[in-house]
């Protein structure tokens, strides 16, 4: 068959992607990267350009791409340290109270884990990368995929119910909003 077809090349990798592979990270928030459940590698707009013609309409590719949320389902731990450090950082942007949460927010700065920002940098503190570590069907990580400027859009309630026969932990789903995304190959030992 490679003979008839000399670019045609056999799959050489056929174990499946495990949707329980992964460890998700926030540098401005570990506490919910490290409780987190459920994650998504978000999906891709590409707008569409219409060129019109006598005949009919012809579709192009757009100029812009649309990323789509990112969204981290995690459990809640019983001090609420996970679920009020998003809260805190989602405060401190939208500063509900007085622009005093912001500044504070805005000292508490580590630029260490920022290459190539100072802390003089007035931004810094407003953003956080993450990154996503996939992991393949030996539990080795096989890809990485690195999001740029994320800060939280949106963050779910918590929901109590005095009614409930067995526990059932709290969960809070937390949207992120972000520059880019980019996904890597890991190179592994």
């Amino acid at each position: 068959m490679t003979d008839r077809y000399p670019n045609f090349r056999q799959i050489e990798n056929r174990n499946y992607l495990s949707p329980t592979g992964f460890y998700f990270t926030i540098v401005r928030a570990p506490k919910s990267g490290y409780f987190g459940y459920q994650v998504n590698v978000p999906g891709l707009d590409l707008g569409v350009a219409t060129q019109p013609t006598y005949l009919t309409d012809i579709p192009r590719p757009g100029e812009k791409i649309t990323f789509g949320d990112l969204t981290l389902t995690f459990l809640v731990d019983e001090d609420l340290s996970n679920y009020i450090e998003i809260q805190n950082w989602m405060r401190a942007l939208g500063y509900p109270e007085s622009l005093d949460q912001i500044y504070d927010w805005q000292e508490k700065r580590d630029p260490e884990n920022y290459p190539g920002r100072t802390k003089d940098d007035k931004m810094l503190n407003l953003y956080s990368d993450g990154t996503l570590a996939i992991y393949n069907s030996a539990d080795n990580p096989n890809f990485k995929v690195t999001f740029k400027d994320m800060f939280p859009s949106s963050l779910s309630p918590l929901q109590f119910d005095s009614q409930q026969t067995d526990v059932q932990y709290l969960t809070a789903t937390v949207n992120f909003k972000y520059s880019v995304y980019n996904i890597d190959g890991v190179i592994c030992c």
